[in-house]
């Protein structure tokens, strides 16, 4: 018996049948228009989807438990006969498998309302889209993309899961899950960079990408652009602005966590930060004046969506980065704060800052002791930040965007300078 019964709520009961009506008129409304007319019409439509989804909500609601599997097992029935009528005209299953989808949503709506509602408007989207999906499929998508498609899937569900979530190596300072992580992440930006490509042009596209893939990982950016920067030169400018622009993320990101982390800790880095920020943008936005020459429509070709050796190649350098970093912890010792988020930047410039603002939040150490670690941090995330973009990007990508880094490490230390000194 349904809870809702149980209870007596029998003001419960009418607003899942409301709901599950509603329902079955939205999915229904869809398939209407493209039920057709005359003899070959669709077997479903506005007022058949209605009545299944309502069907669904009262064999859920009656007291009988075998009432459900009744009613889809009938459902069933007659949705397969009706397909047996019109498979010669349309031979697809589309409105018999959303017809048994409205009869399940109505069943939902009964224990789960807002849920059932929520679906029935993404299955109703879905079918309202079939043509710009297949025009997608077919014609937009290339049989490259597909397999790139099929490359990430497998690196961030298959591989990625399997990979053991602990330290290894030497000085244990390789996990392999975070690494693969790494690779999965440089795919992905990979793929925004491709889609912004052939969305916006190369114009601004690359730049774009850039900027929003810096919130996740602006060295993991730096070695994404980089490798396209090599692997299409007449894309370098586009690319050495995208890798720039993703330092602005990068100290836009920073102030974030800080903030979350330690207040104290931002409003005393607002000077060195912003100046960091300024020289970011400032050299960012003249590599995409620099590329304002280029195309503002897509390209007939966008080429790959991703390099998976230019991946694998950036998770080796940051591997070994780490190594180098963890015997030089081992040798040095412990040596306070400024030495481990020195150490901690070479990966990450996040995880040095909030190291050291957790610990003012802690009230172990004062604001201000937190303030030379924190751009130590970010000095050593630079250099990185360099080897990758030697590393992936070659000597002509390297020599573009290493000033401009140089630059934006400075720069908060002049800000410091100034403000704090």
């Amino acid at each position: 018996m349904s809870p809702a019964l149980a209870a007596g709520d029998t003001l419960a009961a009418a607003r899942a049948l409301l709901v599950a009506l509603g329902i079955g008129l939205l999915i229904g409304l869809e398939r209407e228009r493209q039920k057709g007319e005359g003899p070959s019409r669709g077997s479903a439509g506005i007022r058949t989807f209605g009545l299944a989804a309502l069907l669904g909500a009262l064999s859920s609601l009656l007291p009988h438990p075998a009432a459900f599997a009744i009613a889809a097992v009938f459902l069933a029935a007659i949705t397969a006969l009706g397909y047996q009528r019109t498979r010669t005209v349309d031979p697809g299953i589309t409105s018999e498998v959303a017809l048994f989808v409205t009869f399940l949503l109505g069943a939902l709506a009964v224990g789960q309302p807002l849920l059932a509602s929520a679906l029935a408007v993404i299955v109703a989207s879905l079918l309202a889209a079939r043509g710009a999906l297949h025009r997608f499929v077919r014609q937009i998508l290339t049989e490259a993309e597909v397999h790139d498609g099929l490359v990430f899937a497998a690196a961030a569900l298959v591989i990625l899961p399997l990979l053991p979530n602990r330290s290894l190596g030497p000085f244990g300072a390789l996990n392999p899950q975070v690494l693969w992580r790494l690779v999965v992440l440089v795919l992905a930006i990979g793929g925004i960079g491709h889609v912004a490509l052939r969305t916006v042009g190369t114009r601004y596209g690359l730049p774009i990408a850039g900027f929003a893939a810096g919130f996740v990982s602006s060295t993991a950016t730096i070695g994404t652009m980089g490798a396209r920067a090599r692997r299409e030169p007449e894309l370098c400018n586009a690319a050495v602005a995208g890798a720039l622009l993703s330092t602005v993320a990068t100290v836009l990101q920073l102030v974030v966590v800080l903030w979350a982390t330690s207040p104290a800790v931002v409003r005393l880095l607002a000077g060195p930060l912003a100046l960091a920020g300024a020289v970011a943008l400032l050299f960012g936005s003249l590599a995409a004046r620099r590329n304002s020459r280029g195309e503002g429509t897509p390209p007939a070709d966008a080429g790959r969506a991703f390099d998976l050796r230019a991946a694998l190649v950036f998770a080796l350098t940051v591997s070994a980065i780490l190594i180098l970093s963890a015997g030089m912890s081992a040798w040095l010792g412990t040596r306070g704060l400024f030495l481990a988020a020195a150490f901690a930047g070479f990966a990450d410039t996040h995880a040095a800052a909030i190291s050291a603002a957790s610990l003012v939040a802690s009230g172990h150490v004062p604001p201000g002791v937190a303030i030379l670690p924190i751009l130590a941090g970010l000095t050593t995330n630079t250099v990185s930040k360099i080897v990758v973009a030697w590393t992936t990007g070659g000597a002509k990508f390297g020599l573009r965007i290493t000033p401009g880094l140089v630059l934006v490490a400075l720069a908060a230390w002049v800000g410091w300078a100034i403000f704090l000194r």
